[in-house]
């Protein structure tokens, strides 16, 4: 059970760097989202430390 969550919690991951890097390739980025984005994914990040 424990190695589904980290396996979850790396996808989590993985899409919110997806969507960061598409964020910041558009022509106007919206910086709000950029922060909002490196925020959650920190937050997985962090959790993932933790197992």
């Amino acid at each position: 059970m424990e190695s589904s969550h980290v396996t979850a919690l790396q996808a989590k991951h993985e899409g919110l760097d997806r969507s960061l890097r598409e964020e910041m390739n558009r022509p106007a980025p919206d910086m709000a989202k950029i922060q909002l984005l490196k925020k959650q994914k920190l937050k997985v990040k962090e959790e993932l430390s933790l197992h």
